[in-house]
Protein backbone atom coordinates (compact mmCIF):
# COMPACT_ATOMS: atom_id res chain seq x y z
CA UNK A 1 0.00 0.00 0.00
CA UNK A 2 1.32 3.34 -0.79
CA UNK A 3 2.68 5.75 1.92
CA UNK A 4 2.10 9.56 1.87
CA UNK A 5 4.80 11.59 1.10
CA UNK A 6 4.77 13.98 4.24
CA UNK A 7 4.56 10.27 6.40
CA UNK A 8 7.75 9.48 5.36
CA UNK A 9 10.66 11.12 7.55
CA UNK A 10 13.58 13.21 6.04
CA UNK A 11 15.96 10.65 7.44
CA UNK A 12 13.71 7.69 6.33
CA UNK A 13 13.83 9.09 2.96
CA UNK A 14 17.80 9.98 3.17
CA UNK A 15 18.47 6.10 4.41
CA UNK A 16 16.39 4.91 1.32
CA UNK A 17 18.16 7.33 -1.41
CA UNK A 18 21.84 7.23 -0.11
CA UNK A 19 22.82 4.75 -2.61
CA UNK A 20 21.91 7.37 -5.36
CA UNK A 21 24.74 9.45 -4.52
CA UNK A 22 26.87 10.84 -7.43
CA UNK A 23 30.44 9.91 -7.97
CA UNK A 24 32.91 12.83 -7.81
CA UNK A 25 35.98 13.22 -9.77
CA UNK A 26 39.40 12.85 -7.88
CA UNK A 27 41.09 16.19 -7.86
CA UNK A 28 44.24 15.58 -8.72
CA UNK A 29 46.83 18.39 -8.45
CA UNK A 30 50.44 19.20 -9.87
CA UNK A 31 53.23 18.50 -7.84
CA UNK A 32 55.35 21.56 -6.84
CA UNK A 33 58.76 20.00 -7.26
CA UNK A 34 58.62 17.61 -9.88
CA UNK A 35 55.34 18.74 -11.80
CA UNK A 36 53.70 14.98 -11.92
CA UNK A 37 49.87 14.84 -10.42
CA UNK A 38 49.35 13.20 -7.26
CA UNK A 39 46.22 13.38 -4.80
CA UNK A 40 46.08 16.55 -2.65
CA UNK A 41 47.59 16.48 0.93
CA UNK A 42 49.51 12.92 0.09
CA UNK A 43 52.87 12.48 -0.82
CA UNK A 44 53.73 12.60 -4.57
CA UNK A 45 54.47 8.76 -5.55
CA UNK A 46 56.85 9.91 -8.18
CA UNK A 47 59.45 12.47 -5.97
CA UNK A 48 58.05 11.33 -2.45
CA UNK A 49 58.04 14.82 -1.39
CA UNK A 50 55.00 16.61 0.64
CA UNK A 51 54.91 19.78 2.09
CA UNK A 52 58.07 20.84 0.82
CA UNK A 53 60.05 17.72 2.99
CA UNK A 54 61.53 14.62 1.51
CA UNK A 55 58.89 12.06 3.33
CA UNK A 56 60.01 8.83 0.79
CA UNK A 57 63.77 7.99 -0.61
CA UNK A 58 63.70 7.81 -3.90
CA UNK A 59 65.40 4.85 -5.44
CA UNK A 60 68.07 6.02 -7.11
CA UNK A 61 68.70 3.83 -11.20
CA UNK A 62 71.56 2.73 -12.18
CA UNK A 63 72.65 4.21 -15.39
CA UNK A 64 75.59 2.57 -17.55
Amino acid sequence: MAVPKKRVSVSRRGMRNAHRKTVKPVNLVECNSCGSYKLQHHVCPSCGIYNGRQIIAQKVKDED
